[in-house]
């Protein structure tokens, strides 16, 4: 006999969940950074992220049926080159070279001895490494160095440098560029391929693909331009198995798949489709794709937001799916016989998964969320498209409010959060993510949008932003809670907005300027352009200039724009988050639009976290900051609590 449990009947936003705060802090792992090999090539290696350890990145790896963890605390791998870091780890057999977050230091790990004890290869000092490659003939490392000097307002300077296996001696292999990315060794040891761009571009508007022999003293020869410029983004270069030279790039309006021929005259391309094989670099070592042999490519591409997984067969250019459960595919590296790749799915949460080209089904090696919800409590997103300023199409995921233990009283409209991504070149996903099910399993509709100028949709859709940043954002995110309550999916008096970072300049300015969201979060958002500007690291210190405009007339934009100038016209309560240590988005910029709606008497709420820097990364902090956002709501709409 079946037992039906009846729901009670709460208004919207005032439901009980199971999906705690603590649930969400805990259960959230990050994994990135896959990497393979190992004695035989098939070990898997990632990082997790450990927020009950003050976020410390760990190293593990699967080796055999066993899962081990290498890098003992307080070891945390992680880079802070351009802030962002990533690439912080490589693999060569047995062995693993990584870089320590708190001193800088490579260091040099035995993967196989009985209790890992990592070497210092470097020493402390001002300079920090990214996106290593070991060019084992010379017993050396190739990375990305960034090099700070005495003075903190002076930029530091970028270079690829090679770093001796046996003394940690540095050698300046590039220099003069801005910046440098990716460096690739032939097959053969005889050639080396990098990137670099330089101010005032970021790598997704344009990017120089350069490639050359390396001397028998080590040192490169001239190098030759093989793709890229002012207007043109290239991506993960990469050698086939036979010795070509692989890599994405825009030039047709999409992050498509190239390859240098053999004559290295002609550039081909392998599958021409509106369909992004690559994603903006803000980060170090992404992989989107991986050679099974010379004759076959494997690799994941975002059609419409959406990842798929196929087989490219470049002699043909003919392109073949591979079955997946995914709708993510974050990193993919291929091994001998399989594919690894982190991915997740709207009721999967991210998960390094492995793939067997001679069996059916997926194998999966680690979760971020080991402890998951009710398959029933969880609400699965639907992807819309809906009209917004100047007759642009917008794109979003809808979460509706869903948990089988409540109903809302019967004709009442749930209260909606509208999520502006960060980046703002960014992309939002639809992978399980506990901290929108925290949302809806409460009462909460959730839009999580990708306005004009996020990633997955083309580079015309990517340049909708170019000037426009603080206008089209805000608009697409305006029309997107419009386009909800004109279907009658939310209420219009409960409408909320917050985002982190440049997602909270567009939450700011969406309070400030339009009159549409009736409350919202800012986490370490951006209020003031022109701060931001002189307080910015190397790597945006020129972003603005693409997002708002050049100088000298972007100082009169600035002031347009920036919602911490027009205090007067923000009306709406709002609680802010800031992260202490954040050097991307200084916390003086929190505070200043804190006091001004203090002094105005618009009820505001402020939590400043020490130890935290750009994104919180500690247990007690997320929990924090969830149940303060979520007190904040149900004070300022008056949610009687179930």
């Amino acid at each position: 006999m079946t037992t039906t449990v009846t729901p009670a009947i709460a208004p919207y936003g005032a439901w009980t969940s199971t999906i705690s705060a603590a649930r969400v802090a805990a259960g959230a792992t990050p994994l990135s950074s896959l990497l393979l090999g190992g004695a035989d090539g098939c070990d898997v290696f990632w990082l997790a992220g450990r927020a009950a350890e003050a976020g410390r990145n760990t190293l593990l790896r699967v080796h055999g049926v066993a899962t081990e963890e290498l890098t003992p605390a307080p070891f945390n791998l992680r880079s802070r080159v351009h802030e962002y870091g990533g690439g912080a780890y490589a693999v060569d057999g047995e062995t693993v070279y990584f870089t320590h977050f708190k001193d800088n230091v490579v260091y040099r790990l035995d993967a196989s001895a009985d209790e890992p004890t990592p070497l210092a290869l470097t020493q402390p000092g001002r300079q920090r490494f990214a996106d290593f490659v070991v060019d084992r003939p010379r017993a050396r490392l190739i990375a990305v160095r960034e090099q700070h000097g005495d003075d903190e307002h002076a930029q530091p300077v970028n270079t690829l440098c090679a770093i001796s296996l046996t003394d940690g001696t540095e050698t300046v292999l590039a220099q003069g560029a801005d910046f440098y990315s990716s460096p690739r060794l032939s097959p053969d040891g005889r050639a080396l391929a990098w990137l670099s761009w330089d101010h005032p571009r970021m790598p997704w508007q344009g990017t120089t693909l350069w490639l050359a022999a390396i001397n028998d003293n080590g040192t490169l020869a001239a190098p030759t331009r093989i793709a890229g410029g002012a207007e043109e983004s290239i991506c993960q270069p990469e050698w086939s198995p036979d010795g070509l030279l692989h890599f994405v790039s825009d030039r047709s309006g999409w992050w498509n798949l190239y390859r240098l021929c053999a004559d290295r005259q002609r550039i081909e391309g392998l599958c021409p489709m509106e369909a992004e094989f690559a994603a903006p670099h803000w980060t170090f070592g992404n992989s989107m794709y991986g050679f099974r042999s010379a004759a076959e490519i494997i690799c994941t591409y975002i059609d419409k937001g959406v990842s798929r997984l196929a087989r490219l067969l470049p002699g043909s250019g003919k392109l073949e799916a591979i079955a997946n459960p995914y709708e993510e595919i974050r990193e993919l590296r291929v091994g001998k016989g399989y594919i690894a790749m982190l991915a997740g799915g709207p009721a999967i949460p991210m998960e390094l998964a492995r793939i067997d080209f001679t069996e059916e089904g997926v194998e999966i090696l680690a979760q971020s969320i080991e402890d998951l919800p009710d398959e029933a409590t969880l609400s699965i997103p639907t992807s819309i498209s809906y009209p917004s300023a100047n007759g642009r199409t917008a794109h979003a995921f809808y979460y509706p409010p869903r948990n089988p233990a409540f109903r809302a009283p019967e004709g009442s409209k749930p209260p909606v959060i509208v999520i502006s991504h960060g980046g703002p070149t960014g992309m939002t996903v639809n992978t399980l993510n506990l901290k929108t099910q925290y949302w809806t399993s409460r009462g909460f509709g959730v839009l999580d949008v990708n306005y004009g100028g996020s990633t997955g949709f083309g580079r015309a859709y990517r340049d909708l932003l170019k000037g426009q940043w603080g206008i089209v954002d805000v608009e697409d995110c305006v029309a997107g809670a419009q386009a909800l309550v004109e279907r009658g999916l939310a209420d219009g008096e409960r409408l909320i907005i917050r985002g982190g970072s440049a997602g909270g300049l567009t939450t700011l300015c969406a309070l400030t300027f339009h009159d549409v969201f009736k409350a919202g979060a800012s986490y370490y958002g951006v209020s003031d352009l022109k701060g931001l500007d002189q307080d910015s690291h190397k790597f945006e210190s020129h972003y603005n200039e693409y997002l708002i405009a050049p100088q000298p007339q972007a100082d009169a934009i600035y002031q347009q724009r920036s919602p911490i100038n027009h205090t007067d016209k923000l009306s709406r309560p709002m609680i802010f988050f800031q992260g202490l240590d954040d050097k991307v988005v200084p916390p003086q910029q929190s505070e200043m639009m804190v006091d001004a709606l203090k002094r105005r008497g618009i009820p505001v709420d402020y939590l400043p976290l020490e130890g935290e820097g750009h994104g919180f990364r500690k247990a007690e902090n997320i929990i924090r900051t969830l149940e303060a956002e979520l007190d904040f709501y149900q004070r300022i709409f008056s949610l009687n609590h179930a």
